[in-house]
């Protein structure tokens, strides 16, 4: 498989469901894994599906509909002429062009590296600590972290809150966002942990210039985010985000 050919694929891939567990789309999601210029196309991919999701999410259905709906059907119980056939699948096909045409609008289009907004890098970073991934280096020596990141070019001159440094590191990995690298650290707070998981806490790391919006104080900013506890902070010209399960105050703790 080549890197067009797993473009077509992962085309039809939805981060955080079961699509990784087809073979087609596993083999091209680890080929991803090794190919820069993939996996930069990857990301991208995934942000616009989180972003079309999150609109689609926000859509109510009107009140009394599915009761509607579910009273018109009992009601009708006759067979389907070829004529009503014919007007459902012209209806279906017309709200299939609709909602097509929608998410021209909705999603954040790839106009040369500017969708680069803060929220979109949280999907996408969060999205990474909860789909599963594997680490680059697995290791409990921060100082080979370290090493790594920097032969990978990736942030290396993070700067650790006191209390994070008492947390045992397992691994790293380096993540793409648009142009640039991010580092990930791996921790783990010593909770049980679901088997193959190495880690239950997560910190990104990424030139603060690359993300528009983000916040700019050292504060961190407190956000729940796809069903993670996150911290935001910058210092230094890097910008901090750190992920883990729970609420605010589980993840206070380790600032």
């Amino acid at each position: 498989m080549n890197r067009d050919e797993a473009k077509i694929i992962l085309q039809l891939y939805r981060p955080d469901t079961a699509d990784a567990e087809d073979p087609q789309i596993a083999e091209a999601l680890a080929l991803a894994k090794c190919d820069p210029e993939l996996a930069l196309w990857l990301e991208e991919h995934c942000a616009r599906q989180n972003a079309l999701r999150g609109k689609f999410r926000q859509i109510t259905a009107p009140d009394g509909l599915k009761e509607q709906i579910i009273s018109e059907q009992a009601a009708r119980r006759k067979p389907v002429s070829r004529r009503e056939k014919f007007l459902l699948v012209a209806a279906v096909t017309a709200i299939v062009v609709s909602l097509a045409f929608l998410a021209q609008s909705w999603l954040p289009q790839n106009n040369n590296g500017t969708d680069n907004t803060f929220s979109i890098y949280q999907d996408q970073m969060a999205g990474v600590a909860l789909r599963g991934y594997s680490m680059d280096l697995t290791t409990n020596d921060p100082a080979q972290i370290r090493t790594y990141l920097a032969q990978q070019h990736a942030p290396v001159d993070y700067v650790l809150p006191v209390a994070l440094q008492k947390i045992a590191v397992t691994g790293c990995a380096v993540e793409g966002w648009q142009d640039k690298k991010v580092s990930m650290i791996c921790f783990s707070t010593g909770r049980p942990l679901p088997p193959g998981q190495q880690g239950d806490l997560w910190l990104f790391v990424v030139d603060s210039g690359s993300v528009k919006d983000a916040p700019d104080a050292s504060s961190p900013q407190f956000e729940k985010v796809n069903q993670l506890a996150t911290a935001t902070w910058s210092q230094g010209g890097r910008l901090y985000f750190l992920a883990t399960a729970g609420d605010e105050p589980a993840i206070r703790k380790f600032l």
